[in-house]
């Protein structure tokens, strides 16, 4: 028969480091303003894009792409990155 291989099986496969506490707060208020700022910036650029004839040209359409994807991932990483960082471990579980 087959068994899984789950990473507690490998001593030493991802070692971990001990890291003060307000490290992870640090990180986590400069992930929220990086989150915040992102997410608002690209939203101005969509929305100003949108209600102005004059930017939607073709060259435009590349500066609109890349402030989709950025705000896509502002919206959905953050948060998470955000809330690890006040846990001070990874709380969504492994298919997280």
């Amino acid at each position: 028969t087959s068994q899984k291989m789950t990473v507690q099986d490998v001593p030493g496969a991802f070692p971990t480091v001990d890291v003060p506490d307000h490290a992870h707060y640090t990180i986590g208020v400069v992930i929220l303003i990086v989150g915040i700022t992102g997410t608002l910036g690209n939203f101005l650029v969509i929305y100003a894009f949108c209600r102005s004839r004059s930017l939607q040209t073709p060259a435009n359409v590349f500066i609109i792409n890349l402030a989709i994807s950025d705000f896509l991932m502002s919206i959905t990483q953050s948060p998470v990155f955000f809330t690890s960082s006040l846990h001070k471990r990874w709380i969504f579980g492994e298919k997280g």
